[in-house]
């Protein structure tokens, strides 16, 4: 067999005598291509070739050509890696039969090519082709786990192998559509364009814009990396893959506030109750003694001695008294506020009192008595009639006056607490009690030398008083709810 084609090979590369008689069609200008591995022949058959062919090319050094005549077959046994061309011609008449362009690569890359196309045959879009001695994938994917597979897959093979594999832009397009659908919002559109997803529209709220970028980033996929940036040839620009372009659509304007009116009532109790006795006899001497000289005039000059004395309170004294007082303070307010405005009501007086300066100079000062309050409603819920006081009190009052100026007693109240609209709650009380006894007390104006000393007393006192606030919260439709009823109380209407 060997010498069967040594024999063949050595006519192929003789001259050709030529052959009359037979025409040929010429090849076509582009010729045929042909993927020839090393070490593996291929036949290739030409019917319209004479037994006799001259061949030209570049192809001695890449394959071995074997022509038989017989069955018109020419078998191709490349030896080396590289792209020749082979020129068929007819020894007799010159004219070209068949052209072919040689590509021939490594014997292993059909297996390479096999093996890939197995393990990828799961994604759609891709395309496995063996180009300059290498395995090519290329085309276009939806989904970045299908690119993470791919490289594995091609990464294991090293120079054997290699991708050309991106995402498809209809990805992009079916992620925007997603994250629209989960948005959920008519007035907001996301669109895709040049790997970012864009923003658009109208929200509510910013709370409502926040969300629709946040749903976004959920689904953004994960980068893929192209080779020309891994190997710093293009520099891509760094910005945001979501672009929240949405605007914040002004509220429209509210609803005025709820009006509510706060009655407040202060009411005081006060009882006081004094029992006092005293026996007095403390009878005084006063010495008033004088020692005069005279001399002159008619009368006889000398020293003349006077010797005086006065007894004071001399007569026994008995006094008895016994006092009870009772007082009942009661003062109303009222003011009309919004929900959740402070309402601010004071009753004051200003109490005045002489002092003197440093330099014995009279002027005039002032103590305040009477009540601050401050109350801040506000409703529950919009169909709610609770409503949440905020309240502080202070009522300062007057006891009496001494010789600095008035005596004045303070009380603070500050609570929260929810009342329903109409009703009262006594919101804070301060209860105080005093008792006082005395006994045997000498008074200011006794005598510090009695010449004799009989005095006995006793004094009781006793002072309650008690303090309670009551408030009254009352949701009105508008704040001219209740003119009318004043207006009659007053007879303002006529």
């Amino acid at each position: 067999m060997r010498e069967s084609f040594k024999k063949i090979t050595f006519l192929i590369a003789a001259v050709v005598v030529s052959w009359s008689g037979v025409s040929f069609a010429q090849a076509d200008d582009d010729g045929k291509y042909l993927n020839l591995s090393v070490g593996v022949y291929t036949d290739e058959k030409i019917d319209s070739a004479p037994t006799k062919i001259e061949l030209d090319g570049t192809f001695r050094k890449l394959t071995k050509v074997q022509w038989n005549p017989n069955t018109r077959t020419m078998r191709f046994s490349p030896k080396a890696v590289g792209v020749g061309t082979l020129i068929v011609k007819s020894p007799a008449s010159g004219r070209v039969i068949a052209r072919f362009t040689l590509d021939v690569r490594k014997t292993d890359l059909d297996k390479v090519a096999r093996e890939i196309q197995a393990l990828l045959q799961t994604i759609d879009g891709i395309s496995i082709k063996i180009l300059n001695n290498k395995v090519v994938v290329d085309g276009q994917i939806l989904l970045p786990s299908d690119m993470k597979r791919i490289h594995s897959v091609v990464k294991q093979y090293g120079n054997k192998a290699t991708s050309l594999v991106i995402l498809s832009p209809i990805a992009q397009n079916k992620i925007a559509q997603f994250i629209e659908r989960k948005i959920n919002n008519p007035e907001i559109r996301v669109s895709a364009i040049n790997g970012k997803f864009i923003l658009e529209g109208f929200a509510n709220s910013q709370s409502e814009r926040d969300r629709s970028e946040i749903i976004a980033k959920m689904y953004v996929p994960d980068v893929v990396v192209d080779e020309a940036v891994a190997d710093k040839k293009v520099m891509e620009r760094k910005a945001d893959v979501v672009v929240n372009l949405i605007s914040v659509r002004p509220p429209p304007p509210g609803e005025p506030s709820k009006i509510i009116q706060l009655v407040v009532h202060y009411v005081e109790l006060q009882k006081d109750y004094n029992k006092s006795f005293r026996f007095q006899w403390l009878p005084d001497l006063g010495d008033g003694s004088t020692l005069e000289f005279s001399t002159g005039g008619r009368s006889p000059g000398g020293i003349v001695g006077t010797i005086t004395g006065t007894i004071s309170n001399l007569l026994p004294k008995l006094n008895w008294a016994k006092q009870h007082g009772f007082a009942r303070v009661l003062q109303s307010s009222s003011v009309v506020v919004e929900d959740g405005k402070k309402g601010v009501m004071n009753a004051i007086t200003r109490l005045p009192y002489l002092v003197t300066n440093a330099q014995g100079q009279p002027s005039t000062n002032f103590e305040e008595a009477g009540i601050r309050s401050n109350i801040t409603p506000n409703i529950m819920g919009e169909r709610s009639d609770s409503v949440k006081l905020n309240m502080s009190f202070a009522v300062k009052s007057l006891i009496s006056y001494s010789d600095q100026g008035p005596l004045t007693a303070s009380r603070e109240i500050q609570t929260v607490l929810h009342v329903r609209s109409g009703h009262s709650a006594a919101v804070g009380g301060l209860i105080t009690s005093d008792n006082g006894a005395n006994y045997n007390k000498l008074p200011a104006n006794a005598s510090t030398n009695p010449i004799i000393s009989l005095y006995a007393s006793k004094d009781f006192r006793k002072n309650q008083s008690q303090f309670v606030v009551f408030v009254t919260p009352i949701i009105k439709a508008s704040a001219s709810a209740g003119a009318d009823k004043i207006k009659r109380k007053f007879r303002l209407d006529q």
